[in-house]
């Protein structure tokens, strides 16, 4: 295998002044991609708008000698999106990989959750990311090309306190990634999902309340910046995972997980079917030794980050 870069590709990163996102737009231009930055410029929660936050990704990029356009149409409406593959149409001719990488936290328990907390975290992430990847299918249908990197969460994949509404966001990206994998194979366009542990501003606004948290906090910040996601969303839009679709991959640290998706683990019969009792005698204790415990992704994920 040949050098493995991102040379001619066209790249959109969403959410890309900042964070994760950031780091991504300038790990891709340093790999030779020309990038789209797109980014609203909003509050974590999603309010306000601030235009430099992406012009200023794109300077920094342009600085090192890269190529990068700014865009700062937001993701959660359909017009809009399809202006945000205009942008890389418009510059650069084409678009070849669709990083949905933006989001914003509306973190309430589940039992005082407004309808605008659950719509708007639910608008942005899946309503968003639909609107941006089917924006950008009839090119790469047209060019028999192409790739998409979702990102999901642990919050979804396993569970988290408080995030009803992103956690259902970010299971439904995975089942629209999955469904787009489907779709789009036999145009040559695979599909994939990040969920990402990574030190952020989201994380940062999390209050420490003692000297063991503290010190928790900076060896997260030390060992897990967003600058560790990157290398694996590019190469997963390079040519060099044209076979990789489908798939949802963990990144903590150094530490890379393939994520296992709901498959059957154990089953059990009855001729003439079931009744609440035989549910009771015969299901119960058949199945709940494979039962999953209620454990948050802090719990599956207890070890320090390599």
């Amino acid at each position: 295998m040949g050098k493995i870069n991102l040379v001619d590709k066209v790249l959109l990163v969403t959410g890309g002044g900042r964070g994760i996102g950031r780091e991504i737009a300038l790990f891709a231009a340093k790999e030779g991609a020309r990038v789209v930055v797109n980014d609203l410029g909003s509050a974590p929660g999603g309010s306000g708008s601030d235009a430099s936050v992406a012009e200023e990704v794109v300077a920094e990029i342009k600085q090192a000698g890269g190529t990068a356009v700014a865009s700062t149409d937001s993701i959660a409406s359909e017009t809009s999106a399809k202006q945000i593959i205009a942008a890389a149409l418009d510059n650069f001719g084409r678009i070849d990989a669709v990083i949905n990488n933006a989001g914003i936290l509306r973190d309430r328990m589940f039992y005082n959750m407004t309808e605008e907390e659950w719509t708007s975290v639910i608008q942005v992430h899946l309503f968003g990311y639909f609107y941006v990847s089917r924006a950008a299918a009839p090119y790469f249908k047209a060019q028999a090309s192409g790739s998409y990197v979702h990102f999901t969460s642990p919050a979804g994949l396993i569970g988290a306190v408080g995030q009803a509404n992103y956690a259902a966001a970010k299971m439904g990206v995975v089942g629209m990634s999955t469904g787009i994998a489907f779709d789009m194979a036999k145009y040559n366009v695979r599909s994939n999902c990040i969920a990402p542990s990574a030190w952020s501003r989201l994380l940062a606004g999390v209050p420490i309340r003692s000297k063991e948290e503290e010190e928790r906090a900076a060896m997260f910040q030390r060992k897990m910046g967003p600058e560790k996601i990157a290398p694996l969303c590019a190469f997963l839009a390079s040519d060099a995972a044209k076979s990789v679709s489908g798939q949802v991959f963990k990144v903590r640290g150094n530490e890379i997980f393939l994520m296992s998706q709901p498959r059957p683990i154990r089953s059990v019969h009855r001729d003439g079917g079931w009744g609440m009792q035989s549910l009771a005698d015969i299901m119960l204790p058949a199945l709940s030794p494979s039962f999953f415990p209620l454990t948050s992704h802090l719990d599956v994920f207890s070890w320090d980050p390599i």
